[in-house]
């Protein structure tokens, strides 16, 4: 029976779930529980249904079938929903029995993909709790007439950002202001057929933003090949879900670190594709540069990044992973990778490989708890013709609006920046075109103030941000300290020339 579920309804259904929990349960947990629900709430609706639609179909013939001929994911008996609603004592067994059995019965598609919460801990979750929790979702039914594919994402993506404004610190790990997200999948304009990969993809929101693009365009979508990789267990098992609620159902997503163990291999070499997203975490000290010193991939190609900031080291994955001649990146860095000086000499041979393509800075608060001002470093492989030996450079500082403690980017600021992408040409005070030359001139420094130049009235007024100023003076630093060091060695010379 079709009773369609509003999105204002389903998002109220979605957080009073979550909100049951907040006597028991951290915030910052609360994902390792709702979603999984969620999701075997989902799975048995469409289930029910697909069995209702065969029957009416196919009539009593239908129970003959081999059940993967009509439904999309298989529920064995004693298992569905409705099982696990009836048991009134150990409710958390009857839910991980139930969880574990239809993974090993889809082990190809849901392999890990209801995670490990501690769903057998009667202090954490008595019986009383998970009755409510299981309760609670069984009112309404998420079959797909019900709830098409794209309404359920919706829910689920907002479930998400709730979580990360519930959860704080924890947030940046699984959530990238979506925002910022649509205007990288803008700007690189994902096509029909193509592989999308994000090597650090959380809960999978920058692979569904490039499948929104498509639908948006009403291009077909369902030949696109994602892939993804992820860290940590508990996410990329919301990545998945996130994935199927979305309603993409060809893609790998890897449970594993990237860096340390590259999940996607053809033929002893990284796998290359189309179009990368990736939000990597900022300037990680906890990674294995020793092994990094000598990659059978070679992804040091540039060289080896310090202890202290991975930061290149998933830069130069990225690249690796890119097609010879259609592959394209937008990654959201921290501004440091622009200018750091203990980076130059990476930096130098990335921009003389003529890879860069534009730089564009992003303004403050657009992540969750950081007022740190954020960068996106779009790379090709292929530049067009008339790209070639220049960086665009787009200073977008101001390109934001804050409400209600967020930041975030509105359509018009989206609009703008892709646009000036588009034109690669000076606009003033907002882009600017520099040749490998110039960026030579400053010591390789990609720091966008040098570059996106203030009118002098402005200037006068110096009403840039505080990271504004700093990243200028930095940079600044950096160059004068070059030219000091060429000065020292050109006098070295003459003195031995003297001698």
């Amino acid at each position: 029976m079709n009773n369609r579920i509003t999105i204002e309804a389903l998002q109220s259904y979605l957080w009073n779930a979550a909100i049951l929990l907040r006597t028991n349960i951290d915030a910052g947990a609360y994902k390792q529980y709702i979603f999984p629900l969620l999701f075997f709430k989902r799975i048995c609706d469409v289930y029910d249904e697909e069995t209702e639609l065969a029957i009416e179909e196919y009539g009593e013939d239908a129970a003959e079938f081999d059940e993967s001929e009509i439904h999309t994911f298989i529920v064995p008996k004693g298992y569905h929903w409705k099982n696990v609603r009836a048991v009134t004592e150990n409710v958390g067994v009857a839910i991980v029995n139930a969880f574990r059995k239809i993974e090993s019965e889809n082990i190809e598609k849901l392999g890990g993909v209801f995670g490990d919460g501690a769903w057998t801990n009667k202090n954490r979750l008595p019986d009383r709790l998970l009755k409510d929790l299981l309760e609670h979702f069984s009112t309404k039914t998420l079959s797909s007439a019900n709830c098409p594919e794209d309404e359920l994402g919706q829910g689920y993506e907002y479930l998400i950002k709730k979580f990360a404004d519930d959860s704080g610190h924890t947030a940046q790990e699984f959530y990238t202001n979506r925002t910022v997200v649509h205007l990288m999948t803008e700007i690189l304009k994902p096509a029909s057929g193509e592989s999308i990969y994000d090597p650090t993809c959380g809960s999978a929101g920058m692979l569904i933003s490039a499948i929104a693009y498509l639908k948006s365009k009403k291009r077909e979508w369902r030949n696109v090949k994602i892939y993804g990789q992820e860290i940590n267990a508990l996410t990329s098992a919301i990545g998945k879900m996130n994935l199927f609620l979305h309603g993409v159902k060809d893609f790998e997503i890897a449970n594993s670190d990237t860096l340390k163990s590259p999940a996607f291999i053809d033929h002893g070499r990284l796998q290359q594709f189309d179009l990368i997203l990736a939000n990597p975490p900022y300037s990680i000290s906890q990674w294995d540069r020793a092994a990094f010193e000598c990659d059978k991939y070679g992804r040091n190609f540039l060289g080896v990044p310090p202890q202290g900031r991975a930061d290149y080291a998933f830069l130069q994955h990225i690249l690796v992973s890119l097609k010879p001649s259609s592959g394209r990146c937008a990654i959201l860095f921290p501004h440091g990778v622009l200018f750091r000086n203990e980076e130059v000499s990476m930096r130098e041979k990335l921009i003389r490989n003529d890879s860069v393509e534009c730089v564009i800075g992003l303004g403050p608060n657009l992540f969750y708890n950081s007022p740190m001002e954020a960068c996106i470093l779009i790379c090709r492989t292929s530049k067009p013709t008339n790209r070639r030996g220049k960086i665009l450079f787009i200073n977008a500082i101001n390109e934001v609006t804050r409400k209600n403690a967020q930041s975030y980017l509105e359509d018009d600021h989206i609009v703008r920046i892709a646009k000036a992408y588009e034109a690669f040409a000076d606009e003033e005070d907002f882009a600017k075109v520099a040749t490998l030359d110039e960026v030579a001139k400053n010591n390789f420094s990609l720091s966008i103030p040098l570059y996106v130049k203030q009118k002098a009235d402005e200037a006068e007024l110096d009403n840039r941000t505080l990271q504004e100023r700093y990243d200028a003076w930095r940079a600044a630093s950096e160059m004068m300290k070059a030219s000091y060091e060429k000065l020292n060695a050109l006098l070295t010379q003459e003195d031995g020339a003297h001698e």
